[in-house]
């Protein structure tokens, strides 16, 4: 398969006050296309800045990330924006949706900003939005909508543009069990269709989804494990030459 994410020796350090956080500390890691992949951590223990290098909302200190075989280790915030675009498809715990917006709308945003002339936006929203099952729903607005309807518009919104992953960051988290087991059903399913699934989660029961499970701690990858026909064999984490 071929590598979508790679991470060789990723460091992010922050200044707080006269303080440096250094919240990675030389992380090598590699993610290949169709994977289905949780990263895990307590608080504090990476997983988030992990994840914003990752979905390209930062760069790290130093190191080498690339993402299909392209360098955005160094880019600049506008060809940031573009690869995450293209690239990357978001989930985000609270939604994130305009409220004043319809379904149809809300998957539209991205294909707006790449530029989609209004007959390709509506045919690639409304594709999206069967994939979630919310054909019914396409003019309803999100205040109209259930907690997990809400989240299924936010996949369709992450799946619009065909990225290369999508990033799911405690994706039932303002869930009720029921609704969340629900969400990560459609995720199994998406998986099953050949997307690749990074999940951010300090919930258990969610990364069990995962057929890989990366444990963050102190900014250093503590354990990589491959799943496989419901019994955990070590994946060897990978060194620098």
């Amino acid at each position: 398969m071929s590598v979508v994410i790679r991470f060789r020796d990723i460091t992010k350090m922050y200044q707080m006050g006269m303080e440096e956080v250094h919240a990675l500390r030389g992380v090598t890691l590699e993610i290949s296309r169709n994977e289905y992949v949780a990263i895990m951590g307590p608080s504090g223990s990476g997983k988030s800045t992990m994840m914003n290098i990752i979905g390209c909302l930062d760069t790290p200190t130093s190191g080498l990330y690339e993402l299909n075989g392209v360098n955005v280790s160094e880019m600049n915030d506008n060809q940031l924006a573009r690869i995450r675009n293209k690239e990357i498809g978001f989930v985000f715990q609270t939604f994130n949706l305009l409220a004043r917006s319809d379904v149809l709308h809300n998957v539209e945003l991205p294909l707006i900003y790449g530029g989609y002339n209004s007959a390709e936006r509506k045919k690639h929203a409304m594709e999206a939005i069967e994939k979630v099952g919310l054909t019914d729903r396409s003019h309803h607005k999100p205040n109209e909508l259930s907690g997990g309807q809400r989240q299924r518009v936010a996949i369709a919104r992450a799946l619009v543009t065909g990225p290369s992953i999508l990033l799911a960051d405690e994706p039932t988290g303002n869930l009720d069990s029921k609704t969340g087991a629900e969400i990560m059903d459609l995720f199994d399913l998406l998986h099953e269709q050949g997307n690749t699934i990074i999940l951010v989660t300090h919930e258990e029961d969610i990364a069990a989804h995962a057929h890989r499970r990366v444990r963050i701690r102190d900014g250093h990858i503590e354990s990589d494990e491959l799943v496989t026909e419901r019994r955990i064999v070590s994946h060897t984490p990978m060194t620098t030459a």
